[in-house]
């Protein structure tokens, strides 16, 4: 899969994902999502942009930044990948969607659908059993770690009742069935 991303491209990705203060949005949640692509690449009309959508959705990544999905979708356009006008455009949006996990009414269906996926796998996380949720939240606590305590549990509280406030949590068949019921059962924030 990631034979066809040209290797300084792929090496530049690598390194950013090897910055600090990285606990959770490094190369290894790259690799979660790859892994996730490979069993819903039959149900992909537009591969291309879903991978680059994957490899780039988190190449920008400041936690005290508001802005990182806007800048890593740009980082995409500016990285010119070898990619048609038409998957370039719906993997910046996807790569876009990711600040509020929301579907972009201006994708087509099937682009919708490849985004739908997409989103699925980054929440993928939510609905991971509990040791490897525990191990998650641990990692974007230290990523936040210039927080105090009580702001971070707030703060994470309230993301977290976000997305448990919705009617679905997944867009896709696929990522309602494997993660629907068990991202919506309590947990613990770290």
């Amino acid at each position: 899969m990631l034979e066809s991303v040209p290797s300084a491209l792929l090496e530049n990705l690598l390194d950013r994902h090897g910055e600090a203060p990285r606990h959770y949005h490094d190369w290894s949640h790259v690799e979660a999502l790859l892994a996730h692509f490979e069993t819903v690449e039959d149900r992909i009309s537009d591969r291309a942009a879903v991978l680059y959508a994957i490899l780039f959705h988190d190449a920008i990544y400041d936690p005290r930044a508001k802005d990182n999905e806007r800048r890593s979708a740009a980082l995409l356009i500016e990285s010119a990948p070898p990619l048609s006008p038409a998957s370039l455009s719906a993997a910046r949006r996807m790569i876009e969607a990711t600040e509020g996990h929301y579907l972009p009414s201006d994708l087509s269906e099937a682009a919708q659908q490849d985004c739908a996926h997409f989103l699925d796998m980054d929440l993928g996380i939510l609905g991971a059993p509990a040791s490897r949720f525990d191990i998650y939240e641990q990692q974007i606590r230290a990523e936040y770690a210039h927080v105090p305590d009580d702001a971070f549990r707030e703060g994470r509280a309230k993301v977290l009742r976000h997305f448990s406030q919705r009617e679905q949590l997944y867009f896709s068949p696929w990522g309602q069935d494997r993660f629907e019921a068990r991202a919506r059962k309590p947990r613990a924030i770290a």
